[in-house]
């Protein structure tokens, strides 16, 4: 059993060292616990339960992606896509929605703590699984590194450091530190490890929650697309690797939908965009945004009116720029709002993708056009005033999950063969093909309805299309570091130095580790 399992929280203590990271908890700890270990060490002598082990890992992963705050937050209100503006005191939260858009974070942002807390966690249950003391099988190992690789490859983007603890150093063993590059590496090679004995994958499987081959590969090339962040240059065979990750994920049998938002309609995905889910529920990401009074049969309290996103994103989407009714003939991808004539007991009012103008329900067997809390028609606008003095309908709200599927449905789609299609295109067009990138990013295109083909293509254009294809789906802010657009002006956030593309390391786990050194600019 892990040492970290069985905690019993009753008493306050103050600090608690683990996997280089200072939490301040409460527990009480019982001879019965793994940390009273049987054998020749005291500290660790192996995982006893690895089936269970890797159970809590994963589900730790899944509980994390579901979240609205925390990882979720910090790479979409972070940047151009998503804000969290404060409606009267609604949303206020003492600014740590705020202070993430704008940047304007420090040390002590609870999110970042939040983060690092859960992913170095996570690495040290992996690697104790991996450790020979807990005799896991070849497929637990590479199932454990393949979580180790997610979570640290995180803490690593996040924070350009990642600290290592061995399980079998006691407490008093100050964890060592690993460098970006030193992270990069042991990354790279437990994915490499992780390829070789994760099962085969099946396209059209409805289960997608375990790692299986074409998981590995999207990590590893998500990883390697990224290489001049971690490394400050491409090294001479990383992009050619991404097309050739790329291409075994489509040999295996994955491949674009046409049915845009149908990819998301969990909590089974048998469709072969994806390739990679959690189990974790989609209210996070439907509720967050619509209104108290847009209510659902399965959810009578209606939204909670805060995530929104800017009219500059909007206006990436080809289509009417004030307008997103259903049939107006945007792009695909833009979605729908739903009228009058459109709403019925199936969809309940909601639309899909980009919510913008009047909206509507169906109430007592009619559909109604909405209004506010006050009486005012709800209607969504494109401008929002700033980050507060906001009243309940300023701001088009998303929905790549709509209620449409369900008010609480599950399945949060991780990883898409169309993410990985778009990064078999950037590599083309990182090493000179041009032509290639363009016709790879185009057959896309023709995949969704009023999307029309792209004229030329340039590094400002393919995160533009990253954008379109991929909101949402937690990784604007790792593509925009790429593009060298994260440190750049948008709404409510001015241009910066870049010191920002890393969050600050947060300010308990520098008291606790002495080999960590903040970063620059904090």
């Amino acid at each position: 059993m892990s040492m970290l399992e069985n905690f019993k929280y009753k008493i306050w203590i103050p600090s608690l060292l683990v996997g280089g990271f200072i939490t301040a908890c409460s527990l009480e700890i019982e001879e019965t616990d793994s940390i009273f270990t049987k054998g020749e060490s005291s500290v660790f002598n192996g995982v006893e339960n690895v089936a269970g082990s890797l159970n809590t890992i994963y589900n730790n992963i899944s509980g994390q992606a579901g979240d609205q705050a925390n990882l979720y937050a910090l790479t979409e209100v972070s940047t151009d896509e998503l804000v969290v503006p404060t409606r009267g005191t609604d949303w206020g939260d003492n600014g740590v929605w705020r202070t993430v858009h704008a940047h304007t974070w420090g040390p002590t942002h609870p999110f970042l703590l939040t983060v690092w807390n859960d992913k170095n966690n996570g690495v040290l249950r992996a690697t104790e699984v991996i450790d020979p003391l807990s005799s896991a099988s070849a497929l637990q190992i590479a199932e454990a590194k393949f979580a180790r690789a997610y979570n640290m490859w995180i803490i690593m983007d996040f924070f350009g450091v990642a600290p290592f603890r061995d399980p079998k150093d006691g407490p008093e063993v100050i964890p060592t530190v690993m460098t970006r590059s030193e992270a990069y590496n042991m990354i790279v090679q437990d994915l490499t490890d992780a390829i070789a004995n994760l099962p085969a994958s099946n396209p059209t499987a409805a289960n997608k929650t375990r790692p299986v081959k074409a998981a590995a590969r999207f990590l590893l090339a998500k990883v390697k697309i990224n290489a001049a962040v971690y490394n400050g240059t491409y090294g001479a065979n990383d992009l050619q690797d991404v097309i050739n990750l790329v291409d075994a994920i489509e040999a295996e049998g994955y491949s674009l939908e046409s049915d845009y938002f149908g990819v998301f309609r969990g909590p089974s995905f048998t469709n072969t965009d994806v390739i990679w889910n959690v189990a974790a529920g989609v209210g996070n990401r439907m509720w967050n945004g619509l209104h108290y009074n847009q209510s659902h049969t399965g959810n009578g309290g209606g939204g909670w009116n805060g995530f929104t996103t800017l009219a500059e994103f909007y206006d990436k989407f080809e289509g009417p720029p004030t307008s997103n009714s259903i049939g107006s003939g945007q792009e695909e991808r833009r979605g729908y709002t739903h009228t009058l004539a459109t709403t019925n007991a199936d969809n309940q009012g909601f639309g899909y993708g980009f919510q913008v103008g009047q909206m509507y329900g169906y109430r007592d067997g009619a559909a109604v056009a909405l209004t506010d809390r006050v009486g005012n028609p709800l209607v969504f606008t494109k401008e929002l005033p700033g980050l507060v003095g906001n009243n309940e309908r300023t701001g088009i709200r998303l929905l790549k999950y709509s209620p449409a599927n369900g008010a609480f449905t599950e399945g949060v789609v991780m990883a898409r063969f169309a993410d990985a299609y778009l990064m078999r295109a950037e590599a083309k067009l990182r090493l000179g093909n041009n032509a290639g990138a363009l016709s790879d990013v185009n057959a896309l295109r023709s995949m969704r309805s009023n999307t029309p083909p792209l004229a030329s293509i340039n590094e400002a254009t393919m995160l533009d299309e990253r954008a379109r294809e991929l909101y949402t789906e937690g990784w604007r802010r790792n593509d925009m570091i790429r593009f060298g657009a994260f440190k750049n002006a948008w709404q409510f956030k001015t241009a910066g130095d870049g010191h920002t593309d890393l969050f600050p390391i947060p300010a308990s786990a520098l008291l606790s580790n002495p080999n960590l050194i903040q970063n620059p600019g904090y």
